[in-house]
């Protein structure tokens, strides 16, 4: 009886160490995405293919969507541009006119004018999802075969149909994960810090450095980032509830010259943070140990 109770003693042990937090980025270049053409289920499979000029927010595509009863792979190329999809198949000379169609497009002008210069391509198919700029699940979209008017419906089963994406995916107690992609932003650069778990519930610690804009032609797009700590808020299950945010260093916020100072003990980093355009010098404190961040004058 006595071995019985040490072997679940261990067993118990074992489980409760295990439930441990952990960060790990992958950059996701590639998606695949359900939806349907005229009601048809169909499979996209799409790759970022480079930028036509500095913003990533406008990248060129690759891929194939098939109908998936017959599984027969269509190419297609396109444009991603701030959520809309403009998705072509050029039929026997796909490859050959696919390349002329990147020749020609390399500004955010020419993304604008991507309608008119694939008219003179003759595409044999097109397909078109979130030209409305709505954000909603699913995307809506259009179908069009060439020397036909009329369109087909489409939709992609999804809520986000942007290819290139910064994921931090952070692994939970309770076999839960989150992925900072869908519940923070999209630039990605956490790292874990700490995390602690208490009555009222958990939270979790992570410090953040990454640019502030994809746009590197853009504002700030060419600045050393954004920086700073975040604080997540979870259920005592780990259900997750919401985080705030504390910057120490912002090109779009104009915050520098911060300064530091750490505790002897290492547990404790107090940041002198001057006024910024959006508000007055504070002190911000950051409490490792029990995962916290805190403000003051």
């Amino acid at each position: 009886m006595k071995k019985i109770f040490i072997l679940l003693l261990s067993f118990s042990l074992t489980f409760f160490f295990c439930q441990k937090v952990e960060l790990k980025q992958i950059t996701d270049s590639s998606q695949i995405f359900k939806g349907e053409i005229a009601g048809v289920p169909v499979t996209l499979q799409l790759h970022y293919d480079g930028i036509p000029d500095c913003n990533l927010y406008q990248h060129f595509v690759e891929g194939w969507y098939y109908y998936d009863k017959y599984q027969k792979k269509i190419p297609l190329t396109g444009l991603y541009d701030y959520g809309k999809l403009s998705l072509y198949n050029f039929g026997s000379k796909h490859q050959q006119i696919s390349k002329q169609f990147k020749e020609r497009i390399n500004s955010p002008q020419d993304v604008e004018k991507v309608a008119e210069i694939v008219k003179a391509l003759v595409p044999k198919e097109t397909i078109l999802f979130g030209q409305d700029q709505t954000e909603k699940n699913p995307i809506s979209g259009s179908f069009y075969l060439k020397n036909k008017d009329k369109a087909q419906p489409a939709k992609l089963f999804t809520g986000n149909d942007m290819i290139y994406r910064y994921n931090n995916y952070l692994a939970l107690p309770n076999n839960k994960r989150i992925n900072t992609f869908d519940v923070i932003n999209l630039y990605g650069g956490n790292e874990l810090v700490s995390y602690i778990s208490g009555e009222k519930g958990n939270r979790v610690l992570l410090y953040f450095d990454h640019s502030s804009n994809l746009n590197a032609c853009g504002r700030c797009g060419a600045s050393e980032g954004e920086k700073g700590y975040r604080v997540l808020y979870f259920t005592k299950d780990w259900n997750y509830k919401r985080y705030e945010e504390f910057l120490t260093e912002s090109c779009m916020e104009n915050i520098y010259d911060t300064t530091q100072t750490k505790s002897k003990d290492g547990k404790t980093i107090q940041y002198k943070i001057r006024k910024s355009d959006s508000s007055p010098a504070y002190t911000l404190t950051v409490d490792i140990k029990n995962a916290s961040a805190t403000k003051s004058k």
